[in-house]
């Protein structure tokens, strides 16, 4: 217990020696201007030292706390770098998507100059079948904007289908591409007839099918256009399916069989025109 007195008795002799010796060494440094010959110069070698450690202290103090303010400016301007990014890349989405709708829009309106001929309502693809295609979809138009079934569907590119259910404000579309679609169509160059049959199997390899046709010229060739046929009891005649890709004569060597490749886009349809005339009305 006598030890630990001891202890504690020099520690504060120790503590009270130090602060002494401090306000010496403070005092002295105000004083030290004032001081001359032998004794400024002993109490410079002193004092000079220990002025010059305190006034780096302070620098150091000073470039720390600099330090600490650049780092929070610079976390500010990160941050509202940040934020000018998120813009810019939300605008430019936003720009990205109305170039594609423009440029959807600008092919739907060369396929209503194409078809001049024709009255047309517009319509959005509002749903669809679950498969990766548009191989049957529901469009915002029914009977009160005239739509009525057997329409014939156009598309960017071409030919997309014929409406098959409509309800007031909504209307089904099934595409040429379907299973159960068959098209009475023919080769734009000869006019010889043939079918165009829906395959969605077929259709993962971007073709469907067409049969029947009668080419004993060889006209028919790989690009050649093939157009719904005037023969077509629902389908508007002259209008665009797609382009032969693949032809081959059939075992009775009367006919040819081959691949088409759709002209409209099956995997991307937003908008569509519905021709409101009906075959038998039309063409009657």
């Amino acid at each position: 217990m006598k030890k630990k007195l001891d202890f504690n008795d020099k520690g504060r002799h120790l503590l009270v020696i130090m602060i002494i010796v401090c306000i010496t060494l403070m005092l002295t440094g105000l004083t030290l201007p004032r001081v001359k010959g032998p004794a400024k110069a002993a109490a410079g070698f002193v004092v000079t030292p220990f002025q010059n450690g305190i006034n780096e202290i302070g620098k150091w103090f000073t470039g720390l706390f600099s330090g600490f303010q650049n780092v929070r400016r610079l976390t500010e301007e990160n941050e509202e770098l940040r934020a000018q990014i998120d813009e810019l890349t939300q605008k430019n989405n936003e720009l990205v998507q109305n170039q594609s709708e423009l440029t959807r829009l600008e092919e739907l309106y060369q396929i209503d100059k194409k078809y001049s001929e024709y009255s047309k309502v517009a319509a959005e693809v509002i749903s669809k079948d679950p498969g990766n295609w548009y191989s049957t979809f529901v469009v915002n138009r029914g009977t009160r904007d005239g739509i009525a079934a057997d329409m014939n569907v156009l598309g960017q590119g071409g030919l997309i289908g014929i409406v098959t259910e409509v309800g007031e404000n909504w209307a089904e579309v099934r595409s040429i591409i379907d299973d159960e679609s068959n098209v009475s169509a023919m080769a734009a160059n000869t006019s010889e007839p043939c079918v165009v049959t829906g395959n969605l199997l077929l259709m993962d390899s971007g073709k469907i099918e067409f049969k029947g046709l009668r080419d004993s010229d060889n006209e028919v060739t790989e690009g050649t256009s093939i157009v719904t046929s005037n023969i077509s009891d629902k389908y508007l005649t002259g209008l665009l399916i797609g382009y032969v890709s693949e032809i081959s004569l059939d075992s009775n060597n009367l006919t040819k069989s081959g691949t088409i490749i759709p002209a409209a886009d099956f995997r991307n349809l937003r908008e569509v025109l519905i021709i409101t005339e009906l075959k038998q009305t039309k063409e009657g």
